[in-house]
């Protein structure tokens, strides 16, 4: 049985998909498990940066097609769309790590994170055009956002997996990285103010007015303002 793991190093929480022998698959308990773990994290104020990955070399080879009639039921709401809103909600900045496959689920789990770093060897593919299904709106969209509508369309009408420079040039992945490339940049981010991430999130998924007037008006009073321009004089890093 696969299951989700989670640890929280310092101020980076890393979720792991884990379900080897069917090179980690999302089971129907897994999909549900992820909103909950997502947000018992999102309220653990010592992380500032959230990394999903997968166990033993491999991210997430899909949704396991036993569950099939959950996963993909024929409508917007199913486990899977559940919990991509649930990454895509997280309030602090989110990685996914790809190595070996992200096919299908896998690659929606990825999609729904604000970055994607490869190792070498990442194979990306959405094939619900090889299965007969019906890929959420939400998730296209999503696709749409990331790689624009012409690659989101080769991606779905082709179903085929393409390798880790292909991704890179489609504009799907951020960048190929080692996992020790991966923990400089996490903390990288880690160092940087909370509140001034938080609302860059949320102006890239919204234009909402009230939501702009809302971190404008945090902004203005943040202690993260007042460090961020001290430490600027003093010519030192700054610590948020």
């Amino acid at each position: 049985m696969g299951f989700l793991a989670s640890a929280v190093d310092g101020v980076v929480a890393t979720v792991t998909i884990t379900n080897e022998r069917k090179r980690n698959v999302m089971t129907a308990d897994m999909w549900r498990a992820l909103p909950e773990l997502l947000s018992a994290l999102a309220a653990d104020e010592r992380v500032r940066v959230l990394v999903l990955r997968g166990a033993g070399g491999t991210f997430c080879a899909g949704a396991d097609l036993a569950n099939i009639e959950e996963a993909y039921p024929g409508g917007e709401d199913s486990i899977v769309t559940r919990a991509e809103a649930a990454l895509v909600a997280f309030p602090r900045p989110t990685i996914a790590y790809v190595e070996g496959y992200a096919i299908g689920g896998g690659c929606q789990l990825a999609v729904a994170c604000d970055l994607r770093f490869a190792a070498a060897d990442a194979v990306f593919g959405v094939p619900p055009g090889k299965l007969g299904i019906v890929y959420p709106a939400a998730s296209t969209r999503r696709l749409v956002s990331v790689v624009g509508p012409a690659v989101a369309k080769y991606l779905l009408f082709s179903g085929d997996p393409v390798g880790v420079a292909r991704a890179v040039a489609l504009g799907l992945v951020t960048e190929v990285a080692t996992p020790e490339r991966l923990a400089e940049f996490t903390a990288t981010v880690a160092s940087r103010s909370p509140m001034s991430l938080a609302a860059a999130k949320a102006f890239v998924e919204s234009d909402d007015p009230a939501v702009v007037e809302h971190w404008h008006r945090i902004g203005v009073a943040s202690p993260d303002r007042v460090e961020g321009v001290t430490a600027f004089h003093e010519k030192r890093a700054a610590r948020f």
